[in-house]
């Protein structure tokens, strides 16, 4: 794989927390590449890396060496404004805890990211009921999350994710907190963003059933890249 082709490219990622004897080395050089539309599940053990190189990845976070390359531009050089406008214009993030705003209306919890970016009010609500409906909640724009079930703020969350048409979207255990019928349909959802919008998809995952959805997996031990290979279950 062509370096000038990736959509992204760690090269010789390392972070290391705290100093002198206190030290910890969470990524001890990590080399991967994700071409543009790829799905791609991380996974390993506790404290493996793989969060660590999450945040990196979504801007969250900066490595302590190495390079970063987004789509050609060099991440770990840019200013905190200039990353916050990457993560706002390029990327979506997907969490465990769903991370819904508890006292607002699905719509207006899809909306938060409009209103970062500064969209007028009408483009915002149109372009949240899109991706309501596209995450297949049509009609249910009014419902606060109290009122959801675990499923559907998961949906809410994914909506909200892609709302800003991300290039990237980054999903963290996405179906830790759901039954096993959910997280089928939670994954069935990611799988068609990914095939049918091309939005490429990095997802941690502890779950095999859940890594049997991507197209490659990449293993995290002890701040490496144990293994990276193609997924021979995934579709």
């Amino acid at each position: 794989m062509s370096q000038a082709a990736a959509l992204i490219q760690f090269s010789g990622i390392t972070k290391t927390y705290g100093r002198g004897q206190a030290a910890f080395q969470a990524l001890k050089g990590i080399d991967l590449t994700v071409q543009a539309g790829d799905f791609v599940a991380v996974m390993g053990p506790s404290g493996s890396g793989k969060s660590t190189a999450m945040n990196i990845l979504g801007c969250l976070d900066t490595p302590s060496g190495g390079s970063y390359l987004f789509e050609g531009v060099r991440v770990e050089t840019l200013s905190r404004n200039d990353r916050a406008l990457l993560r706002r214009h390029y990327l979506g993030f997907v969490f465990q805890g769903f991370n819904l705003l508890a006292r607002t209306t699905a719509l207006e919890n899809v909306e938060l990211p409009l209103i970062y970016r500064g969209e007028p009010r009408a483009a915002r609500h149109a372009a949240a009921r899109a991706a309501l409906a596209q995450v297949g909640l049509a009609g249910w724009e009014h419902h606060t999350p109290a009122e959801l079930s675990g499923g559907q703020q998961q949906r809410v969350a994914i909506a909200r994710a892609i709302v800003t048409r991300p290039h990237v979207l980054l999903a963290d255990e996405p179906t830790g907190n759901l039954d096993t019928r959910t997280s089928e349909e939670i994954m069935d959802l990611i799988v068609s963003l990914n095939r049918d919008q091309g939005i490429t998809v990095l997802m941690v995952t502890h779950e095999p059933d859940m890594a049997a959805f991507a197209r490659r997996v990449v293993r995290f031990v002890d701040g490496r890249v144990e293994s990276d290979a193609s997924n021979g279950e995934a579709g």
